[in-house]
């Protein structure tokens, strides 16, 4: 994972625009309106995200080693004081240190360390900070080329090299399984391969034909002393590569090299991956992709392409980018110095005014407060009486209403009663007279006359005339018991004999329920 050396990420403000600047060759681009064009003028604007790459010859790397057991806060200043020991830094320079991570399960955690002088820095990019005011991203160059795995333009699959000529450096980068693992400049930039062409000549060739030749016709030039020229120098080239290649891969323990990417600031250089693959016996191409970004020119450096996908992609993972840069962005104006003493100065004379503002306020605010509550409270009265006057309305109505209630409630009850007593008398009203004609029959039956009858209400008194006053008794017994559920109770006096007639008489009490 990389990281930047103090492990935290810049504050950014909304960007519209991408701006990649090469210090070296003073030429800018910009990433306006999904179109990547030349910016001829560097302007501030805060709305433009800047980019910059730092040279291989500016930067020292080396690979360093850390126990894990050393806490995450403190690995920035361990690295630190490593790369001054393991370097041999001059502890009278002022250095930029930077690091990335190396995946391995080992013991130990092991550091890519890249370090630059920061006078170096400033000289280079102190011209473009006068224009810009900031620069967002610095990226060491041999770095830039791991956003071809990121956003899968080459397959994360093998080991890859790459070879790249500037003006005033060129450098071997190489990457194992889509992980940076070493890089290392070749002492061949394109200006020194003039230089050496002119000493093989013996003579100062014309600079501008010398860079027409190679941008145009490269190792196929059709002028044989160009081209056997380029042949030697190349050579040259070729056998330092060849060197660097061997030394890497006992280093790091690679079995091969899978392929070979060669550019040049220029464009590709006609016939130099034909020589490559016959020199070192490497599968080798023009480093020279599509981007799928529009662009007039019919070539542009590979390097602006690299720090405009770069770019992107710091700004979608910040911490999986390797920023050197020592111009960031200013802070918003809250959390500058400058804004944060203004800001406290307005809050102490805020607080200052606070007391008397705010009892100056109350009492405007109390005055105005009592004249609202003044009209509200004269508009409550006016409908509080209206109110009354229909309460006092309703109270007369609800009397009278209460009085015609009790009049009809008076009425209601007697017709209830009434109509109870008429329903009580026409569903549970025995017809006695049909009784009578029944026990007249069983009078009969039994041999007893009445001489006399009495009714009152559901009572009945029988005065009984029989011959044998055992008649009499047997016609109770019979009674009570035949009309158990009619009758609720029956009762005879004492049964006397009549000395006349010679005849038994007792008076009969039957009460019916």
């Amino acid at each position: 994972m990389f990281l930047k050396k103090d492990g935290s990420k810049e504050a950014q403000s909304p960007i519209k625009n991408i701006v990649t600047l090469n210090a070296y060759t003073g030429k800018n681009y910009i990433y306006k309106g999904d179109k990547f064009q030349p910016l001829k003028k560097l302007t501030y604007n805060k709305a433009n995200f800047i980019t910059s790459y730092l040279g291989n010859r500016d930067i020292i790397t080396a690979t360093t080693t850390v126990s894990r057991s050393v806490p995450e806060e403190d690995i920035a200043d361990v690295l630190e004081v490593k790369a001054y020991e393991e370097l041999g830094l001059d502890q009278a320079i002022e250095y930029t240190i930077s690091y990335i991570e190396m995946h391995n399960e080992g013991e130990e955690r092991e550091f890519n360390l890249f370090v630059a002088e920061t006078e170096v820095m400033n000289r280079l990019y102190s011209p473009i900070k006068q224009e810009t005011k900031y620069i967002d991203l610095i990226v060491p160059s041999p770095l830039l080329y791991q956003v071809l795995y990121t956003k899968e333009i080459l397959s994360a699959v093998g080991t890859h090299c790459f070879v790249y000529f500037t003006k005033v450096d060129a450098f071997i980068s190489f990457y194992n399984n889509g992980n940076y693992l070493y890089s290392k400049s070749i002492g061949f930039s394109l200006e020194q391969m003039y230089e050496k062409f002119c000493e093989i000549e013996g003579e100062q060739v014309d600079k501008d034909e010398f860079f027409s030749v190679l941008e145009t016709e490269g190792l196929k030039a059709t002028d044989t002393k160009y081209q056997q020229n380029f042949m030697k120098i190349f050579g040259e080239v070729f056998i330092t590569i060849n060197d660097i290649i061997i030394y890497t891969k006992r280093a790091y323990q690679l079995e091969s090299i899978d392929y070979m990417y060669i550019g040049s600031v220029q464009g590709p250089i006609v016939g130099l991956d034909e020589y490559s693959h016959n020199y070192l016996g490497l599968p080798s191409a023009d480093l020279n992709f599509d981007y799928n970004i529009e662009n007039d020119e019919w070539y542009t450096d590979q390097m602006h392409y690299l720090m405009l996908l770069t770019s992107m992609e710091y700004m979608e993972n910040p911490d999986f980018v390797l920023n050197m840069t020592i111009f960031p962005r200013p802070p918003s104006f809250v959390n500058r110095a400058s804004g944060q003493f203004i800001i406290a100065m307005f809050a102490a004379i805020s607080i200052g005014l606070a007391y008397p503002l705010f009892h100056l306020v109350s009492s405007y605010a109390n005055d105005a407060k009592r004249l609202a509550l003044s009209t509200q409270d004269a508009q409550l009265k006016a409908e509080a009486s209206k109110y009354k006057q229909i309460i006092a309305a309703k109270k007369k109505e609800i009397s009278a209403l209460d009085k015609e209630l009790n009049r009809l409630t008076q009425i209601y009850g007697g017709k209830t009663k009434t109509l109870e007593s008429i329903y009580k008398e026409k569903v549970n009203y025995r017809l006695k007279s049909g009784i009578f004609y029944t026990i007249a029959e069983e009078l009969n039956k039994f041999g007893v006359y009445v001489d006399r009858i009495f009714t009152h209400e559901n009572t009945v008194w029988m005065s009984l005339v029989s011959s044998d006053d055992r008649k009499l008794t047997e016609l109770i017994k019979y009674i009570s018991d035949k009309h158990y559920n009619d009758i609720k109770e029956i009762d005879i006096e004492m049964i006397a004999k009549d000395p006349e007639s010679k005849h038994y008489r007792g008076l009969l009490k039957v009460e019916f329920r």
